[in-house]
Parts: structure tokens; sequence; C-alpha cells
């Protein structure tokens, strides 16, 4: 029998060691690995609140030009963005109608409603003065004592009802006496014609009638506005119009140019509207009506009824400690936040102060180069190792 190796009898450690071994990878495996997550570092820097809508551009002062009487209106040589020189300038020219003359029949008409008319007057003349007269007799009755007061009442209104049906007869004879008089007047010179002129200087906003036609008097034949002369209508919410005052400042961007412009609230409209939003709930709305201080000739071709992003600032300081607004989140009734702290995440309850919607000014509760945990949602615990990673 042959007796056993020598070496193998000096190494009776190692199954120890290779269970020892096994033990260390199973514990390492088990273990939990740290959470990835996104950090941001509490910064000092400026800071401003602001209300962010759509607005579009308008322009001040829209002139409509309508048609001074009715005619021939000649074909108008303006187009869409003509300019218009100076005020006084003739933008169109018409050819005033010449009244037809009557037709037997029609003159026959006009001639029997005048004749009725003057009837009918005759006999509201002799009711008045009956009236009136009954009137007389009625108060000094009453005066003897020998008349109601109700009656006297009855005659009174009766005197005052003869009055106005006698009004009302004189009107019904004057227009039929215009309508007749109107067909006997002359004509118009031949080549006579109205000119019709701008209110003021600026451009062709808008066409509305171009062509030759017959047009009636007052029809509106195009509109005349300044393009330089814009200011900005933005919709807000009710509750965000009433903290907006006269003079807050106001910056336009996604207009079209690199550079945002500048504006200032002039006015915040008294009323507000409904509208329904987009997803079909009731909204109180109201106008912010501001004036644009950039120069017109850094605005591009920004023109009337443009669309803009405008952001109304109603706070703004040029130093304070702030953080991303995604660290912070609610814990019953209080503001909190996970600072990190080496690889541990601490909960850290946090008094927050003006928002600009991506940054919160901060307080109370963080200091200047901390690091928090951004979005930490329910997957972060108090005392949880995390791992941060970079974005």
């Amino acid at each position: 029998m042959n007796s056993p190796d020598p070496k193998v009898r000096r190494r009776p450690w190692l199954p120890y060691a290779g269970f020892t071994l096994l033990a260390v990878l199973v514990t390492y495996g088990l273990w939990p690995k740290p959470t990835p997550v996104e950090i941001a570092t509490v910064n000092r820097g400026p800071l401003r609140s602001t209300i962010n809508e759509e607005g579009k551009t308008r322009i001040r002062e829209r002139f409509l030009v309508s048609a001074p009487v009715a005619g021939n209106l000649r074909r108008i040589p303006l187009k869409v963005g003509s300019p218009i020189a100076q005020a006084g300038e003739v933008v169109a020219v018409i050819d005033p109608l010449t009244p037809a003359p009557l037709d037997a029949r029609s003159r026959s008409l006009s001639e029997a409603r005048r004749d009725s008319a003057s009837a009918q007057l005759d006999r509201a003349r002799e009711a008045h003065r009956f009236a009136a007269s009954e009137l007389k007799r009625s108060e000094k009755l009453h005066e003897a004592r020998a008349l109601s007061i109700q009656d006297l009442e009855q005659a009174q209104w009766r005197e005052v009802s003869a009055s106005r049906e006698l009004t009302a007869a004189e009107s019904a004879l004057r227009l039929a006496e215009a309508e007749l008089a109107e067909f006997h007047a002359p004509g118009k010179a031949e080549g006579a014609h109205v000119e019709v002129r701008a209110p003021a200087r600026g451009r062709v906003l808008r066409m509305i009638e171009e062509s030759a036609r017959v047009v009636p008097a007052g029809a509106p034949l195009l509109e005349i506005g300044d393009p330089a002369d814009l200011e900005v209508i933005v919709e807000v919410l009710s509750r965000d119009g009433a903290m907006i005052s006269p003079g807050t400042s106001v910056e336009l961007e996604q207009w079209g140019g690199q550079d945002s412009l500048k504006a200032i609230v002039r006015l915040v409209e008294p009323a507000a509207f409904t509208k329904v939003s987009a997803l079909g709930v009731e909204e109180q709305r109201v106008y912010v009506v501001a004036d644009l201080l950039t120069p017109p000739n850094q605005r591009g071709n920004l023109g009337d009824q443009f669309r803009v992003e405008a952001r109304i600032i109603t706070w703004q300081t040029n130093q304070t400690v702030k953080v991303a607004g995604g660290a912070l989140f609610r814990q019953g009734d209080q503001w909190s936040a996970f600072v990190l702290e080496g690889h541990v995440a601490r909960l850290r309850s946090v008094q927050p102060g003006r928002n600009s919607g991506t940054e919160v000014q901060i307080l109370d509760g963080l200091r200047e180069g901390e690091q928090v945990i951004l979005y930490p949602g329910d997957r972060i615990k108090p005392g949880a190792r995390v791992a941060p990673v970079k974005i």
C-alpha cells in the first residue's frame, strides 16, 4: 500500500480558503449596489420669476377707409404693403351715381303718398285742436270743482296723444315730399368725381375692394396702418393678470430673430373673458397690452398679427441662492430635498422662495456648493447609497 503524498498533507487550508472565497463572492453579488442618480449643485446667481404666454403683435392705430358716397368705384391701383407717404394722399376715386328719374307709375305712387300724408296731417291738426280746447274746458270745470281729477287726467292724455299724432303726420308729409324732391334734383356735372383720401401715413394692410364696381355709401375699401407702430397683446390667466402692473418689463422670443425684443406693459385690461383650453377646461383670461421698446430697424420684418413668446418679468434679483427645480419635492406640508453626503442620500427640509420655472430660490435648508439629487422619486430613501452619473 502506497503512503499519501507529503505535499498534499502539507495544504489542509485549501478547502477552507475555497469556501471563504465562495462566501465572499456570494456576499458581493447579493450586496445592494448604489443607485445611479443625477445631481445638481446649489449655486448663487441671478434669478427671475416670469409669466410665459403666447402673444401676437398688433398695429396700434388702424384706419378703415370707406366710401363716402354711393357710386362707381374706379379700380384701386394699390396693393397690400403699398406705402402711403402722407395723410391726405388719394387712395381711391368714386364717380357718384346720378338719381334716376321716376317712371310714371312710381311718380303716381309718390304723389299719392304725399297727398295721403297731407290729408292725414289735416286730420291730425283738427284732432289736436279739438283735444286742446277740450283740455281747456276740463281745466275750468276742475277749478270750479265740477270735474273729477280722473276726468281731467284723461283730457290731458288725449291732448298729448293728439300732439304726438300731429308730429308723426308732419314727419310723414316731409318724407313724402323729400322723396319727390330727390328725383327732381339736378344730376351732377359730367365728369365729376369724389376723391377718397388716406387719414394717415403708413402702409396698406388689407385690400377689401380692388376692382372697379358699384359700391354703396359706407362700403369699406381698404385698411391702412403703420407697421413700425406695433404693440403686443398677450392672453394671461386672470390670477396672473392681477399680479402684473403697468411698467413691468417683457421679453419677446421666438419671433423670428436671434435676440429677444424688449417691451413694457402699458395696460392690463380691466375686463376678463372666458376661454376653453385645449383640455376642455374653462379659464378666465385677460389681455395684457405691451409697447415695443426695441427700435424698428432691429425687428426684421416683424409686422401685424405675428406670433411671439412673451416672458413677463414679475420679479428678479442679481444674486440669490438657487437650485434646479427638479431637486425639490413635497413631503407632507413641507418641501424637501436629498443632499449628497459622500455617496449617501440625506433628507433635508427646505424653504423655497421664488420660482423661475427651471430654478428655485432657496431661503433656508441648503447651502451654496452642496450637491442635491435631481428627480429622486420613490427609488431614493434616506440613507440610501447612490452613485452620481454625468448628464
